[in-house]
């Protein structure tokens, strides 16, 4: 495992599957964490490990706002005094309706959730990057963001924003000592999605773990000549 001891990592969706085992990752790598979260009391919702001194709790955020967004991001740099790593794992998945029955509400759901969040953190932390000189942005696509599914229109969209938010930002900023990539998960291995899909072969689907440890190489030093990659990660499926 990479060695983050002392690293200003934040971390959104850490309530969530694959934000907590991403979450758990960097702590266990020596990272301090910024944990934003929607509830004004994040300690309810997230593990144990995450209270105490070495990591900002920050409630009240809702990463669709961009004013909430850089309140967040600057009690991080009032706390920390820099932020070293975005892990944005904040994102959702509507679908099951053909393109003509999508309505306008999972449209602007999914566009919301995935891609809303994605530029306004991204824009928030880049700009403490560029004054650093560095630092490192993982984003969470999907292999949808590559193929749409028939039934699938608004999420798919949703994520290949992602997967363009991404490329332009490397684009934008890799002369700046900042590298900007994404990961494509296909089917996690989720309670979630073990309900849904009681039928599938869970063992060929990726694990939130799996998923936190190409998170955790992206971010780290080995991954410096990496810079716009959109990450295949879709398990045996």
């Amino acid at each position: 495992m990479p060695d983050f001891t002392d690293k200003i990592v934040l971390v959104t969706g850490a309530t969530g599957n694959l934000g907590s085992a991403v979450a758990e990752a960097f702590a266990a790598s020596g990272a301090h964490l910024v944990l934003p979260d929607r509830s004004a009391q994040p300690e309810e919702r997230l593990s144990a490990w995450a209270h105490g001194d070495r990591h900002l709790l920050a409630g009240n955020t809702n990463l669709t706002d961009a004013a909430s967004v850089q309140a967040m991001v600057d009690q991080a740099m009032a706390r920390f005094g820099r932020i070293d790593v975005l892990a944005h794992t904040v994102g959702g998945y509507r679908a099951g309706s053909p393109p003509h029955e999508t309505t306008l509400e999972t449209w602007d759901m999914m566009m919301n959730l995935n891609a809303r969040s994605t530029l306004i953190v991204n824009q928030a932390v880049v700009t403490v990057m560029l004054k650093q000189g560095a630092g490192k942005i993982i984003n969470t696509a999907a292999r949808s963001a590559l193929h749409s599914g028939a039934n699938e229109v608004a999420y798919s969209a949703s994520k290949s924003a992602v997967a363009r938010i991404t490329e332009s930002m490397a684009a934008a900023y890799r002369a700046k000592g900042i590298n900007v990539n994404a990961i494509l998960p296909g089917t996690i291995d989720t309670p979630e999605n073990r309900a849904a899909m009681p039928k599938a072969d869970f063992n060929r689907w990726v694990k939130p773990e799996e998923l936190a440890r190409v998170i955790l190489f992206l971010a780290s030093d080995d991954a410096a000549p990496i810079n716009g990659a959109l990450i295949p990660a879709y398990g045996l499926s």
